[in-house]
């Protein structure tokens, strides 16, 4: 269940002192990466920093990181646990995302962070994340067409509504790779909040751009990891501003080397799922903007042969499956169609069906191409080993499914774990 508004976390938070700033961030795509890099250089330069992100992706504490260290289990569930007695206690009736989102905020505070690293869950001024009054600042990444049934039904309502996270007085990053309309929308919602000076990155040419390139390679990182780099590094200067120089700042960018954000681009083994010898890809590209993204780097870094692609595919429901597809598959690629298993905490997040999945791929109509369904991740994944014979597959469309995929490796790998 989806409830908007801010006076259930307000009053769940009543009591509880946030002594610490935060670094906001809203977007359609990119929110967790650039919350990842920032998170990594403060914690680089031994500032006490916690991070909030959604929605987990294995366990449902790994959320929720103190110093870079996801969250202790038992830490995480005891303090859970105060949380929705006090809902109950005085009969909030809090969501399943606010209730997460006061226990991340209470640990942030019980493990006196200075600085919280926090992305918006949903939308902008109505998110339970943004019951943070006086962050440092904000970040708004790119913006493009998702959950429109919430946020609307154009890139431009989308764009207002996150920029909802603005405040007086509080400067912004803005991802300057978005369309001129967006843009022009967060500038329109800048002056309604009179919000501080708005900084759109990246600067093609700054000097500042040209600083992080000597320390960083720009050829290790994709286009769009170059922009989510620098959105990160220009929000870490204006948090620092009063209290660290700009060779300081630049001091903190190598810590970006080893940021690790699993299911965007990650390559895994499932030699213990299925016996595969050859690596894997896994991307949780859910809408035609991540899919445009994880389209090019498989063109330019997996098909490097006349092999097609194996995609194993589940999708949420109320996404465009279609609109995703239509991005990724290219004649004679197969499709293993699936469903992500029950998400913890989330249970209005329900799978497309995998028949309707092939229904939609069959409609494209692939030439010469394989399309079956499964029912589970892990059975897809059999079903793609042995279709492939060795060529390259990828898991994409949800997210969800990556996680499925990720927690089924970490069993077999670890039973214990499981």
């Amino acid at each position: 269940m989806i409830n908007f508004g801010l006076s259930r976390i307000s009053r769940l938070l009543e009591s509880t002192v946030l002594p610490w700033r935060a670094i906001h961030v809203a977007g359609t795509n990119g929110k967790g990466s650039v919350c990842a890099y920032v998170s990594a250089m403060l914690n680089a330069g031994g500032i006490p920093v916690g991070r909030f992100t959604s929605p987990h992706l294995i366990d449902r504490w790994d959320c929720i990181t103190i110093n870079e260290k996801t969250v202790a289990e038992d830490l995480f569930l005891e303090t859970e646990q105060k949380v929705k007695n006090f809902n109950l206690a005085a009969d909030i009736g809090a969501s399943e995302f606010e209730l997460l989102t006061a226990t991340a905020f209470t640990l942030f505070a019980q493990q006196k962070i200075k600085i919280g690293v926090v992305e918006v869950g949903m939308g902008g001024a109505e998110d339970a994340t943004n019951v943070i009054q006086d962050p440092l600042v904000t970040v708004i990444t790119k913006i493009g067409l998702d959950h429109q049934a919430f946020l609307g039904n154009t890139v431009e309502d989308i764009a207002r509504t996150k920029a909802g996270i603005l405040k007086r007085g509080i400067p912004c990053v803005v991802d300057g790779t978005n369309t001129q309309q967006v843009l022009a929308s967060i500038h329109e919602k800048a002056i309604e909040k009179c919000a501080g000076a708005l900084f759109r990155v990246p600067l093609d040419g700054s000097e500042k751009l040209a600083k992080v390139w000597d320390i960083l390679s720009k050829d290790d990182y994709e286009h769009h990891q170059q922009t989510h780099i620098m959105l990160a590094y220009e929000a870490l200067s204006i948090a620092l501003n009063s209290t660290q120089t700009i060779s300081e700042n630049l001091q903190l960018l190598p810590a970006v080397r080893n940021t690790v954000w699993p299911g965007r681009l990650q390559t895994v083994s499932i030699k213990d799922l299925t016996g595969r010898a050859q690596p894997i890809l896994l991307d949780g590209a859910h809408n035609v903007q991540a899919a445009e993204v994880l389209d090019s780097y498989v063109n330019r870094r997996v098909r490097l042969t006349n092999d097609p692609v194996t995609w194993v595919i589940a999708v949420s429901s109320g996404k465009g499956v279609q609109d995703v597809l239509t991005c990724l598959l290219k004649p004679h690629d197969r499709v293993i169609a699936c469903e992500f298993g029950a998400v913890s905490g989330m249970p209005w997040v329900q799978p497309v069906k995998a028949k309707d999945i092939v229904s939609v791929a069959n409609i494209l109509g692939l030439h010469n191409a394989s399309v079956h369904e499964r029912s589970d991740a892990v059975s897809a994944l059999g079903i793609a080993t042995r279709e492939s014979q060795g060529g390259p597959i990828v898991v994409a469309g949800s997210l969800y499914l990556v996680s499925d995929i990720l927690r089924a490796i970490r069993a077999a790998t670890n039973p214990k774990s499981g």
